[in-house]
């Protein structure tokens, strides 16, 4: 299972975030740094309101939702990739996940201690992102170094590394994260083995206050982060209130909904993070719909059927045959697989088709 490491610099709203994610409260949050010291772990189910209309058509009792894995890892501080703080733990802790989602602070409150004496989203950020290149950069150096004998004695494999960490180590050294160098194909596949910390794809999670989610989209310091993130990584924003998502955890999903209604909110801010989170690792869904149970599952982007059968069985991947399939918008329009069928729009398909999200299939192997 994928891992999005939830990260930011202390008293942001990570453990408080974490345990609205994940639905507990296993993740200590209080007004000091280094609150969280080792990585709290757990398992998020992936909201998708297409699992219950796929369970009145199936008729079935049994849904079962998609789920990544969420880490909350201890608060960076300026000198972490010289060690300083929890420096070196953070940076191991992240090394180790998929994808990160950086939790920043978009509110003010003299209540709440911020360890750089005032609010500055913008500043956070390039605070952990220029740790997080330093870390990078001296990696690339120390792998240069590794290399750079065989590669002067004519190894192939060896010039090859050499030539991707000659291109990404003057990116960094500019501040600028591994993710948004540019790379060939090829430099990709080897860059992915270098593990740097930058590479990982990101999300930013802005943090507001409880009365501020409805109005969110024109908070000042929101804007200055999604300005930031488009411009310098390319990336998604997403907007929570911490506070408001853990006093959810406690609450039934209808009194959840009457209590965002209340506060003009449609949905949880969490929903949505943790379906962009999804997005970001690459990941997408299928269905399978029966009486037994309607399920989704987890596949890459890309895939094909033969690969998504493997994510059920082994067996379904080596023996596959074909796979009966249907978009979920064509099944939902025609209200069966009967009807979808009549209608030409239930399809076989075979070893090169590449599953689309949503897809609801049902294989056919032999072994």
């Amino acid at each position: 299972m994928l891992k999005a490491g939830i990260v930011g610099l202390p008293n942001v709203g990570k453990s408080t975030l974490f345990n609205a994610v994940t639905r507990t409260r296993k993740a200590q949050a209080a007004n000091y740094p280094f609150c969280t010291i080792d990585p709290n772990v757990g398992i998020v189910t992936v909201p998708d309101d297409r699992l219950q209309v796929l369970q009145k058509i199936a008729k079935t009792s049994v849904v079962i939702p998609a789920a990544i894995e969420f880490v909350d890892i201890a608060g960076l501080v300026k000198g972490a990739s010289a060690g300083e703080g929890l420096g070196n733990k953070f940076l191991s802790h992240i090394r180790e996940v998929d994808a990160i989602v950086q939790v920043v602070r978009c509110f003010e409150d003299a209540d709440i201690h911020h360890v750089a004496g005032t609010v500055d989203p913008v500043r956070d950020i390039e605070t952990i992102n220029t740790e997080l290149v330093l870390a990078d950069l001296e990696s690339v150096n120390k792998r240069l170094d590794k290399v750079a004998k065989d590669a002067k004695r004519g190894d192939k494999d060896a010039q090859a590394e050499q030539a991707v960490l000659l291109k990404l180590k003057p990116h960094l050294d500019a501040g600028k994260p591994a993710l948004t160098c540019e790379l060939s194909k090829e430099d990709l596949v080897l860059s992915r083995t270098f593990w740097l910390l930058t590479d990982k794809p990101t999300i930013f999670a802005c943090n507001v206050k409880e009365g501020d989610l409805a109005t969110a989209d024109s908070n000042p310091y929101v804007v200055a982060v999604r300005e930031y993130a488009k411009a310098h990584l390319g990336c998604e924003t997403a907007i929570i209130s911490a506070q408001i998502e853990s006093d959810l955890v406690d609450l039934s999903d209808e009194e959840a909904k009457a209590f965002l209604a209340e506060m003009g909110v449609k949905e949880s801010g969490v929903g949505s993070l943790i379906r962009a989170t999804y997005h970001l690792l690459g990941l997408r869904t299928y269905f399978t719909a029966g009486e037994k149970e309607v399920r989704a599952w987890t596949i890459h982007k890309g895939d094909t059927a033969p690969k998504a059968a493997g994510v059920i069985h082994s067996d379904f991947e080596r023996g596959f045959i074909k796979a009966e399939t249907v978009a979920y918008a064509d099944l939902v329009s025609c209200g069966s697989v009967a009807v979808a069928r009549e209608k030409g729009l239930y399809r076989m398909e075979g070893k090169e088709y590449v599953v689309a999200d949503g897809d609801v299939l049902l294989f056919k192997f032999n072994v």
